[in-house]
């Protein structure tokens, strides 16, 4: 899968992208990681990439010239590409959306900077814009490397381990049941005997149970969107039972 990263501030992205899991994916070719200078697509002879707001306002908006000539050259050159903005006005980053980036061959990410980028670039080349929360940073390179690290680990043979990804938290709407490793106490506080046990379906058990109980606790959201099995909601009702009053727990017909 191939990453091509547009931005003012290449070199933003050296240390993240040159260590740990992306860096092995890239030495394993499973992954291409290319970053370009939105400068270099520039024309005039100062490589101005932003002006003034037509109807006046504060600060200066990015001109749509150099990312169209990026775009256009980035697929000339490597072929076609599925063109995200990274936008605070975009679609919510959720699993679900890594999940399908993931099944792109190709990626390119617009990182605008300063006010936001000239309307004429969302309308005409970009396919859709992603947002990473209801927050506003400097630019879209920080969003861009989440993005990037998101999808990058669902790729096969990314993150070693068959089951290193599906169960993590996010997927199937339940968030990811507690973790332990040594020592087996730890400041008077132990590791749950179930883990100890040998039990495998007495531990599979424990770990469903405890992801219903910390999606009920912290993201009861999430069950609303999950189609459970007649044995999850029997569990999950006697989670429910167990967490007790808890006012942020919905309603069972709501699950």
């Amino acid at each position: 899968m191939e990453f091509h990263l547009v931005t003012l501030f290449p070199e933003l992205f050296e240390s993240p992208f040159s260590e740990s899991i992306l860096k092995r994916a890239q030495e394993k070719k499973l992954i291409q990681i290319r970053v370009h200078n939105l400068r270099e697509y520039t024309e005039d002879r100062h490589r101005v990439t932003d002006d003034y707001p037509f109807g006046g306002g504060t600060g200066m908006v990015m001109k749509p010239e150099p990312f169209v000539s990026a775009i256009r050259g980035l697929k000339d050159q490597f072929g076609s590409a599925h063109t995200v903005l990274m936008s605070p006005q975009g679609t919510r980053l959720d699993q679900k959306k890594v999940w399908e980036l993931s099944t792109r061959e190709r990626l390119i990410i617009l990182c605008g900077r300063y006010e936001g980028v000239d309307e004429r670039v969302r309308e005409g080349w970009v396919d859709e814009e992603i947002s990473i929360g209801d927050f506003v940073t400097s630019g879209g390179e920080l969003p861009a490397m989440l993005v990037v690290e998101a999808v990058a680990r669902l790729v096969p043979g990314v993150v070693s381990g068959e089951t290193a990804t599906t169960d993590e938290s996010f997927e199937n709407n339940l968030l990811e049941y507690p973790l332990y490793t040594r020592p087996r106490v730890f400041e008077d506080r132990g590791v749950p005997e179930v883990l100890l046990n040998g039990n495998h379906e007495d531990i599979r058990r424990w770990r469903k149970e405890m992801s219903f109980r910390r999606t009920l606790e912290r993201r009861p959201d999430l069950l609303r969107q999950t189609e459970l099995e007649e044995d999850d909601l029997r569990l999950l009702e006697k989670v429910r039972r167990d967490i007790g009053g808890c006012d942020s727990l919905p309603d069972r017909k709501n699950i």
